[in-house]
């Protein structure tokens, strides 16, 4: 029997789209769940719904709910983290408007910039204390984390727990995958792609046609222009939910039914996405929001409407849904699990885990977004070529993340004023340090520990 734990289960979005992923298993079947929240009455209420499902299905499973994190552990084979601390919108606020107070011109944020860091700061501690229990209670067990920002969490838990499998998830890679096929005009089954380098700041470094192994990637680069630049983004999904009163899914994993939006300003948040493919030659695998957090010019050439309409609509879309238990995949999480107890091995898109060659120019201990073989043996990195401007736009990320870990493990405000510094999207050093001070006054007590 598997015994899987969820951390941060309380939240129905991610608890309920886990356990319908669990549900769909036959390789799981009959494992034993257990749903861990520090809100006892929010864990119950996953688990409400997760009861009623498993008895309409009749599913051997087992499930419970618990505030215990050590119990919970116990004889634990796989632990999914998905949390967030505090008034996360509000939380969030402060580390995108605040800097820019201070004359910081960050597009967003959540993972990148200076926001990054303060998401990075308020977040990685708990999670640190969540494995300690893991390498204290199960260390055999391996961690998978959805919570952002997902590189520098990665990156400082290898770097305090070196021997703990660790693997960062995020289906932000079926904002490529998604699109692929139908802008090549062909079947999915028809190609085959991979892509490259941080979390939210990726690219694909190749496409192919499987029927004779010929590279797509110039295709892919002539007809991006009319596919993308037609396409909606979340300014007219945004407007589309304003209209109708209902909500469009637009997380987990491929398609979206976008067949009621009309009109569709031309590069609908993908300005940037556009200049980079245009000036690199690179695709990224994401919008204007996620890619241009991590590039000190993203603020002259990003759709800002689109950004801000993406913004809104993920604060309004995530508190009106009444998610349930789906026979539909959300996340990519369980077909690793069954890999690594016995299921065919197979090749997983993304994956966040320790460098280690995969990407050059980046040191081994960065933890990189990479297409890996996952068996029973493990998570394998698969080596991507990444060009050279693109490597070099990640090389600016090294000194980020490495203060960022320090900041954390030293617990000093002092580092994490270096770690602001470090960062090609601050362009000025005076106030930096009144930045901190300032944050670390608003998000008590998240950050209280830095002195």
């Amino acid at each position: 029997m598997t015994k899987i734990v969820l951390v941060g289960a309380g939240s129905l979005q991610f608890g309920t789209g886990m356990l319908g992923d669990i549900f769909q298993s036959t390789h799981l079947s009959g494992a034993e769940i257990v749903l861990h929240d520090i809100n006892l009455a929010a864990a119950e209420r996953t688990l409400h719904v997760a009861q009623n499902h498993i008895s309409a299905h009749d599913l051997d499973h087992t499930i419970s709910a618990t505030t215990d994190l050590k119990s919970a552990l116990q004889g634990a084979r796989f632990v999914v983290i998905s949390i967030e601390v505090g008034d996360r919108f509000a939380l969030w606020d402060l580390d995108w408007k605040v800097p820019q107070q201070y004359g910081i011109a960050q597009v967003y944020g959540e993972n990148g910039g200076p926001g990054g860091l303060f998401h990075s700061l308020r977040i990685i501690p708990p999670i640190l204390d969540i494995c300690q229990q893991v390498m204290d209670t199960c260390p055999d067990a391996t961690v998978f984390n959805y919570s952002n920002p997902m590189s520098r969490i990665c990156t400082t838990v290898h770097r305090k727990f070196p021997d703990l499998e660790f693997v960062g998830m995020c289906h932000e890679i079926v904002s490529l995958e998604r699109h692929l096929a139908p802008l090549l005009g062909v079947d999915r089954s028809e190609i085959s792609y991979r892509a490259g380098g941080l979390n939210h700041f990726s690219v694909m470094t190749d496409v192919t046609y499987l029927r004779d192994g010929s590279s797509a990637y110039d295709d892919v680069r002539a007809k991006a222009a009319a596919y993308f630049g037609s396409k909606p983004g979340y300014s007219e999904i945004l407007q589309a939910s304003r209209k109708t009163g209902a909500s469009i899914e637009t997380e987990g994993w491929m398609d979206v039914d976008l067949s009621q939006i009309e009109t569709v300003r031309p590069w609908s948040d993908r300005w940037l996405f556009k200049h980079v493919l245009e000036t690199f030659g690179a695709l990224p695998i994401t919008y204007d929001s996620h890619f241009g957090e991590y590039i000190q010019w993203a603020h002259d050439c990003s759709d800002h409407q689109g950004i801000l309409d993406f913004y809104t609509y993920y604060r309004n879309f995530l508190g009106k849904t009444d998610p349930v238990i789906e026979d539909t995949l959300k996340e990519r999480v369980v077909p690793i699990m069954e890999a690594l107890t016995g299921a065919p091995s197979y090749e997983e898109a993304a994956v966040n885990i320790p460098n280690k060659g995969y990407i050059p120019n980046l040191p081994d201990w960065i933890c990189v977004e990479v297409p890996a073989i996952v068996d029973e043996n493990g998570v394998h990195g698969i080596s991507v070529d990444i060009p050279a401007g693109i490597r070099g736009l990640l090389s600016n990320q090294i000194g980020i993340h490495d203060m960022t870990a320090e900041a954390i493990l030293n617990e000093s405000r002092d580092l994490a004023v270096q770690a602001l510094l470090v960062d090609p999207v601050v362009t000025k050093s005076k106030g930096m340090d009144t930045l901190v001070d300032h944050m670390i006054a608003e998000q008590s007590p998240w950050l209280d520990y830095l002195k």
